[in-house]
Formats: structure tokens, sequence, C-alpha cells
């Protein structure tokens, strides 16, 4: 008798694909792609589902590895796992509307997120599309193995809008200061980082971006379309 075949191997993408194919997991992933902590109550109503209901998709997603928790206090926080996890929900985001793309994008309640949005911590949309090409017509980036460095010019003309990037410039810092990270609502390169990420916060804590609670949509400020013009000409089209 013939011995029988081995069980043919399962990739582990059959059953993250699964935790992913719910819907209710996949409101509390979209939320999360904006880079923030948050709570099991704010991702309940992200999902408008119940507190308990919410409990056991998080649990789902925690043993997925897509997700990871801080105790803080008598509280848990939920955030996603790393920069992987953002990119695979951002490329699944795009084939999921390869067909629809543009009449999605078109329809009016989507022109803030379209415009400007946060996602995993640095600047999307057509604003950080627009940056990233502005970045290298300046030629302020140059490529460096699979991402690119900061140059002293791009260091010196950064330093003059105000944003602090001490030492980014010097060739020993990581080949990943900044990378591609093709755009979910403009499909084409925005940029994402450690560069990017230094950028979109030091632009929100000094008023230039303003975000909603609750929300991945980036609204431009008066002050930041004084001091951002330079970098991003469609400021002033608002």
């Amino acid at each position: 008798m013939t011995s029988p075949s081995p069980a043919p191997f399962e990739p582990r993408l059959a059953s993250v694909a699964a935790v992913i194919a719910d819907a209710t997991r996949a409101r509390m992933l979209s939320y999360l792609l904006a880079g923030d902590y948050a709570s099991a109550g704010e991702l309940a109503r992200a999902a408008s589902v119940t507190p308990a209901t919410a409990s056991g998709h998080l649990g789902k997603l925690m043993a997925a590895e897509l997700l990871v928790c801080e105790q803080r206090g008598r509280h848990r926080y939920y955030k996603l796992a790393d920069d992987e996890v953002a990119h695979a929900l951002e490329a699944l985001a795009l084939m999921a509307e390869r067909r629809t793309h543009t009449a999605a994008w078109a329809n009016p309640t989507r022109q803030r997120l379209r415009f400007a949005r946060c996602c995993y911590g640095h600047l999307a949309g057509q604003l950080g599309v627009e940056m990233f090409s502005q970045l290298l017509s300046k030629e302020w980036l140059c490529p460096a193995g699979d991402g690119y460095l900061l140059t002293a010019r791009g260091k010196a003309g950064l330093d003059a809008m105000g944003f602090v990037v001490d030492g980014m410039d010097k060739p020993s810092a990581s080949t990943r200061l900044a990378y591609r990270c093709l755009d979910w609502s403009e499909r084409r390169d925005h940029m994402a980082g450690k560069l990017p990420k230094v950028l979109l916060t030091h632009c929100l804590q000094q008023g230039w971006l303003r975000r909603h609670d609750g929300e991945r949509a980036l609204e431009v400020t008066p002050l930041g379309r004084k001091h951002l013009v330079g970098l991003l000409r469609s400021v002033n089209e608002l």
C-alpha cells in the first residue's frame, strides 16, 4: 500500500486573511491605520459594536499578531503591530478598489480624506504625494539602498522652514529613513519612514495641520498655509 500523501502546506496567509475578512475587524483595523493607540471602547464605537463584542474581535486580532496592546493603569490600548501590517492593509485597500477607484474617490464625502490624511504616522493623500515629489525635485532626498537619505541641502531647507531634523543627514543614518509607500487614494507614492513621521509630528505640534478626534483626515490651518507654502504649493488653493 502506498503511504498517504502528507497534508498540503497551508500558508499562514489563509488564517490571517480570515481574521481580516470579518467586517467588524476590518473597521477596527482601518481605524488604527492612522497609527495611534485606541482604547477598546473607541474601537467598539468605530466598528459599531458593543464593548463585549469588540473584546472578542480584539482577541482574534491579537492572536493573529496584527495588533499590539499596552496596559496603562486599568485600561488597555491597541495599535497596529508594525509598519508591515499597515502597508499590507493599504495594499488590500488598493486591490479592493482597483475597478471602482475613480468613482469611489470622486465621492464628495471622501474629499477631505483624499486631500490629506494620517497613514500610520506619516502624511498621505494628495499632500503626502506632493511633499514626496517636492523633496525629490528639490534634491532634498537622495537614493540610498531601497530608500532615501536626507541631503545637506534638504536639512538646510527643512531647518529654514522650522523643522528639527538634526542628525538625519548623516551618512550613517539608516537607508530606511524614508522610503516609497503607494498611496491608497492617489495610486502614486508618498513617503513613509522615520523622516516623514518626524515631519508630520512637527506639523501637528506646531498647529500647521489639525486632526479631528476619530478621523484620519487632516486639515491645513491658516498658520499651516503660511509655513508650508514653500514646500506644498497646493495649500494656496485652499
